[in-house]
């Protein structure tokens, strides 16, 4: 069977973009962590010995996190963020996508890593330092995000990770902060409007991730694999696979790089709240993130960002989500 042939300036605009995306200069101090293999289970975490211990699972609603502080200011405030303000390089660092157009991606002009989840990530740094700048961008890809945390090579990961009660397990997450809902991309000229119709087919999604777990869940649905939805795209443009399935924020920038995707109108197959990593025994700094994120959402800085990201893909702001707290 011959491949399909795409025209060469599609397939070069998204290597290009990986590129890009892999590339660590820029204004910002940017890292990029290499990935690690295997990936950490979602039932163990090293004890202080070094041995394994089970976490037993404690999660009645993964979107719950833990009470904000009740003001960014005063002795609680200064507490929860003491580290991260006087740590060596004075930043906050934080692990991000760097090809997740509209999330994360690289500006190909300025050399800057932008998009919402960045937005959010400079809000938090702000708030600690007073200047959105004083911010360390550390390029992580989606299987690796519990590590980074667990190992505390990064502060917080903001890469569109949806949270569920099995990644409660290994990190804690702040309130939630955008709702998107996994869908399916396709070729213009595919009739398929839904995950199962694409049985026999070859769809890809990033491994670890929960768009992976529900095509692996699929009944006939061929799994591929690939370390970032970037790299799906290189492959659905070279013909080698079928599909990509993925949160309805990365298909959206997906399609802006290829014209011949599309995107086609379902409900999604299931809701994914994104939350903001933290290292599961950082609780305080869980609860200074949430009084950010809830003062963004009240300010309009949270419609000012979806407005500038999504808006002309996925229609007009909706309220941000709420945030439910409580958990113990």
């Amino acid at each position: 069977m011959t491949a399909r042939l795409r025209p060469a300036a599609a397939v070069a605009t998204v290597l290009v973009a990986a590129l890009l995306g892999a590339c660590t200069s820029g204004v910002y101090a940017e890292t990029q962590i290499p990935t690690a293999t295997p990936s950490v289970t979602a039932t163990s975490s090293p004890s202080p010995s070094g041995s394994s211990t089970t976490t037993p699972a404690t999660c009645d609603n993964a979107t719950q996190s833990y009470n904000p502080l009740p003001s960014l200011t005063g002795d609680a405030a200064d507490n929860a963020v003491a580290a991260i303000r006087n740590s060596p390089n004075k930043k906050l660092r934080v692990g991000v996508s760097a090809d997740s157009l509209l999330l994360g991606s690289r500006d190909p002009i300025t050399g800057q890593i932008v998009g919402f989840d960045i937005d959010m990530a400079k809000a938090v740094a702000k708030a600690i330092f007073g200047d959105e700048n004083q911010i360390e961008l550390i390029v992580i890809s989606a299987i690796d995000r519990a590590k980074v945390l667990q190992n505390k090579s990064v502060d917080l990961v903001v890469r569109n990770m949806t949270m569920n009660c099995a990644r409660w397990q290994e990190i804690a997450f702040s309130s939630e902060y955008y709702r998107s809902g996994l869908k399916i991309l396709v070729k213009k000229t595919d009739p398929t409007t839904t995950l199962a119709g694409l049985a026999g087919k070859k769809v890809c999604a990033p491994s670890g991730t929960s768009s992976m777990i529900a095509v692996q869940a699929t009944a006939g649905v061929i799994p591929v694999g690939a370390a970032t939805h970037t790299g799906c795209l290189v492959l659905f443009q070279e013909g080698k696979v079928d599909a990509i399935a993925g949160d309805d924020t990365v298909l959206a920038g997906l399609k802006a790089q290829d014209p011949y995707a599309y995107v086609p109108p379902m409900q999604p197959l299931t809701f994914e709240p994104y939350g903001i990593g933290v290292n599961k025994d950082q609780v305080d700094l869980v609860r200074y993130v949430n009084r950010v994120l809830d003062t963004v959402k009240a300010d309009g800085r949270w419609k000012a960002s979806y407005d500038r990201w999504f808006a002309d893909k996925l229609g007009p702001a909706p309220a941000p989500p709420q945030s439910r707290y409580g958990r113990g």
